[in-house]
């Protein structure tokens, strides 16, 4: 399943958002930060009969308590996030949405590194409900992460702040 080459925007998001999320989340609860998730990126996952590499994917260590290893991972994830790049972005729109839908994923982040634009949306027993649509300049707390505020800017490769 080869993936088509990224841009620069696409790949600064993806890192960004690793950056801001790795260090509060993908360690053991307690402490300074909340903890409690693995979160990988590029990672292939097993989701029926289907196999997906997302941009980044993450799993409740509640859920998950051993860190994933071997490919694919076969244990469905908490959260998936795609950095849309205008070659693909139907098919995380469409297609994507529905498979992850189907097969439980319970949050599904879309970020648009051209426009700096977050949309966030929960699963619910129809469809995935759009819980947050956020832009350069916000300041949020998105789920499944909403223990923290984030910056949409650093989403996108912004100098953080200092915390």
């Amino acid at each position: 399943m080869p993936k088509a080459a990224v841009s620069g925007e696409h790949s600064e998001a993806q890192a960004h958002t690793v950056a801001g999320l790795v260090t509060r989340f993908d360690r053991r609860p307690g402490g300074r930060w909340p903890g409690g998730w693995w979160i990988r990126t590029e990672i292939d996952i097993q989701l029926g009969d289907e196999l997906f590499r997302p941009d980044l994917a993450g799993w409740r260590r509640e859920n998950l308590p051993e860190r994933p290893r071997g490919r694919p991972i076969t244990v469905r994830p908490d959260w998936i996030c795609e950095i849309l790049s205008p070659s693909n972005e139907d098919t995380d729109r469409v297609d994507k949405l529905q498979s992850y839908f189907q097969a439980g994923v319970p949050h599904y982040w879309l970020a648009n590194p051209i426009e700096k634009v977050l949309e966030v949306y929960r699963r619910t027993d129809v469809a995935y409900a759009l819980v947050l649509t956020a832009k350069s300049g916000q300041t949020v707390r998105a789920e499944p992460f909403d223990a923290v505020e984030l910056r949409v800017d650093e989403l996108f490769g912004a100098d953080p702040e200092d915390d």
